[in-house]
C-alpha cells in the first residue's frame, strides 16, 4: 500500500505502540482481511482468507521499514524485490508459522508471496520457503497486540483424500494466495486512485442475462419451422435447462455438430448458478477462433457490455476501462477464455497470474469441446478439475460432440468419477442429426489436390500446418472464390474473412477455403464438401 503521509520525523513516527501516523497501515490491514474473508468464504475458508490479510503487512511495522518510509519520498517502498527496499512480507510468514507449525505454515507460503510470488518449499534459493522462516527480520513489535494474538483455527481447511492430500493442500495455498493478493490489490488501487476503483463497477445480475437469453431463446425457437432437426434442438435446450436444477457436480454435454450446444449449454450454466447460489459463468475454449465466435453471439443477445472475453488475441478498446480491469481478477458474471489462461493460471505462483483464481470457486465452468484438453498434461488438467469440484463448490460441464473418455475405468485410473450426461440418450442424436458421409480416399500429391478442388464450387480443404495450408493455397492462384484461414492472421483479419466466407456461402457463390486445424472444432461454418 502506498501510504501518503505529511512528512514527519522518524523519532516522532516511532513514539508509543500505535502511533497515530500509522492508522492508515492498520486500516489496510483491516480491509484486505475483511476483503480475504468474503472471497474466501466462497470455499468456507473466510477465517484464513481473514488472517492472511490481516498479518501480511505486519513487517511494515518494524522501526528499519519506517525509517525508509520516513527518509524520502520514495512511496513504493512496499514494492520489496527492488534493490534496496526493506523485507516486510516475511515477517508476517514467520509470524503465522510461530503460531501454528502445520497450520501457519499454509499461511506462511501465502504472506511470504505476496509481492514476488508464491515460493518453493525447500530449494536452494534464498526465496525458498524453509530459508525465509529461518531468515533474519527487523522486529515488528510495533504492531498492536490485537493482530498478532489472534488465534489460527486447528485442522485441515479442506476435505483431504489419503492418495490427494499433498495437491490438495498445494491448491489451498494457491487458492488462498489469490484471495490475498486481489484483496491486496483492490485495496491499494481503492486509496491511491479511487476513479479506476469505481470503473470496475456495473455488470448486471445473472439474473437480468438469464432473463435476456429466455426471451431470445422463446423468439428463436417461436420464429423456426418444426423440422425434424429442430425439434431435436428444442429437445437438447429442454434437457439442459431442466438439468440446471440438479445438485452440483462434475457434467458432460455430449450434443452432436448443429445441436445448438453453446446456447444450451449457456442456458444450463447461468439457471444453474442462479438456482445454486453461484457468482458466474466462465466459458472455457480452445481456440481463439471460436471464442471470437461465440463471445460475439453472446454480446448479440446479452449485450456488448456483459462480456468479459480474455485471451491474448483479445485487445478491448481503449475506453473500456472496465473490461481491462475485469480481466485481471474476473469479476464479471460471464467470462470466455482459453484453455491455456484457465489451467496456466490455476498452476501459476505469479500474484498478476493467480490473482483471478479464487473467482473460479462457486461458479460454473463449461469447458467447450473438452475431447482438445491436451494428453501430455491430461493428469494435472482433471486432478485441478477434481478439486474445484471437491473442495471449492464449482460444477464443471464438459461440453463436446465428441465426448473423451475422461472417466474413470479399469484402464484410467485416474479420470473423473461421478460425471453426469446431461443429455438422455446421447447416441439416438447422433443418428438423427448424422449428415455427412465419409469417403477415404488414396493418397494425393498436393497438384492432384488442388486439382479435386478446383473441381467444386463450395469446398473446405483443412490441413496439419500453416506452411502445407500456404503451399495448396499457392496452387489455386487464379481460381475464383480462394480464401486462406491460419492462426497467422490477426483476429480482426481472421474475423473478416470468416465474414466473408459465410456471405459467400450464403450466396451460393465459389468458395474454396485452405484452413489450418483452427476451424476443425466449433467454428460456425458449413461446406458442401471437406477434404
Amino acid at each position: 500500500m502506498k501510504i501518503k503521509m505529511k512528512k514527519i520525523s522518524y523519532a516522532h513516527s516511532l513514539e508509543g505502540k500505535t502511533p497515530q501516523a500509522w492508522q492508515p497501515l492498520e486500516d489496510h490491514l483491516k480491509k484486505v482481511a475483511e476483503t480475504a474473508r468474503i472471497f474466501a468464504d466462497e470455499f468456507v475458508a473466510g477465517d484464513w482468507g481473514y488472517l492472511a490479510g490481516i498479518w501480511h503487512d505486519v513487517g511494515k511495522y518494524s522501526r528499519e521499514f519506517q525509517k525508509y518510509l520516513f527518509a524520502g519520498t520514495d512511496y513504493d517502498a512496499h514494492i520489496e524485490t527492488k534493490p534496496g527496499r526493506v523485507d516486510h512480507s516475511t515477517a508476517g510468514a514467520k509470524h503465522a508459522f510461530q503460531q501454528s507449525r502445520n497450520e501457519g505454515k499454509l499461511l506462511a507460503y501465502v504472506i511470504a508471496g505476496h509481492h514476488a510470488g508464491l515460493p518453493n518449499g525447500k530449494a536452494n534459493e534464498a526465496s525458498c520457503l524453509i530459508k525465509r522462516l529461518e531468515k533474519g527480520i527487523p522486529s515488528y513489535d510495533n504492531c498492536p497486540d490485537w493482530i498478532l494474538n489472534l488465534p489460527i483455527h486447528k485442522g485441515s481447511p479442506v476435505s483431504l483424500h489419503n492418495k490427494r492430500f499433498c495437491f490438495q493442500l498445494g491448491f489451498f495455498i494457491r487458492m488462498l494466495y489469490s484471495c490475498l493478493v486481489d484483496a491486496d490489490f483492490l485495496d491499494t488501487e481503492a486509496f491511491i486512485n479511487p476513479e479506476k476503483s469505481d470503473w470496475r463497477k456495473g455488470y448486471p445480475s445473472l439474473e437480468e442475462l438469464y432473463s435476456k437469453l429466455q426471451s431470445h431463446l422463446d423468439h428463436l425457437t417461436s420464429r423456426v419451422s418444426p423440422t425434424p432437426i429442430n425439434l431435436r434442438r428444442n429437445e437438447i435446450l429442454r434437457q439442459c435447462i431442466a438439468a440446471a436444477d440438479w445438485n452440483p457436480g462434475l457434467f458432460s454435454l455430449t450434443v452432436p455438430t448443429g445441436g445448438g450446444k453453446t446456447l444450451s449449454s449457456l442456458a444450463f450454466a447461468i439457471k444453474h448458478a442462479i438456482r445454486f447460489g453461484k457468482k458466474r459463468v466462465i466459458y472455457v475454449i480452445p481456440y481463439t477462433s471460436i471464442i471470437e465466435q461465440n463471445a460475439a453471439v453472446f454480446r448479440d443477445i446479452l449485450g456488448v457490455d456483459t462480456v468479459l472475453e480474455h485471451h491474448s488475441n483479445y485487445e478491448p478498446e481503449e475506453e473500456d476501462h472496465r473490461s481491462r480491469l475485469a480481466s485481471e481478477n474476473w469479476d464479471a458474471p460471464l467470462i470466455v477464455t482459453t484453455n491455456v489462461q484457465f489451467f496456466e493460471s490455476l498452476f501459476a505462483c505469479r500474484s498478476s497470474r493467480c490473482r483471478k483464481i479464487h473467482r473460479i470457486a462457486n461458479s460454473v465452468v463449461i469447458l467447450d469441446e473438452a475431447q482438445m484438453l491436451p494428453v501430455p498434461l491430461l493428469k494435472p488438467s482433471l486432478e485441478v478439475l477434481r478439486e474445484l469440484v471437491v473442495n471449492y463448490r464449482t460444477t464443471i460441464v464438459l461440453c463436446t460432440a465428441t465426448q473423451p473418455a475422461l472417466s474413470e475405468s479399469e484402464t484410467f485410473k485416474d479420470g473423473l468419477v461421478g460425471v453426469r450426461e446431461i443429455i438422455h440418450d446421447p447416441a439416438a442424436l447422433y443418428d438423427a442429426f448424422k449428415r455427412v458421409v465419409t469417403v477415404k480416399l488414396p493418397p494425393l500429391t498436393d497438384e492432384d489436390l488442388a486439382e479435386r478442388l478446383k473441381e467444386h464450387e463450395q469446398v473446405l480443404c483443412v490441413v496439419n500446418t500453416r506452411k502445407h495450408a500456404h503451399q495448396i493455397y499457392e496452387r489455386l492462384v487464379g481460381t475464383e472464390g480462394r480464401f486462406h484461414l491460419s492462426a497467422l492472421m490477426c483476429p480482426a483479419h481472421r474475423t473478416a474473412v470468416l465474414n466473408r466466407i459465410r456471405m459467400a456461402l450464403s450466396k451460393g457463390e465459389p468458395c474454396r477455403v485452405i484452413s489450418t486445424q483452427l476451424v476443425e472444432a466449433g467454428v460456425d461454418i458449413d461446406f458442401p464438401v471437406v477434404y
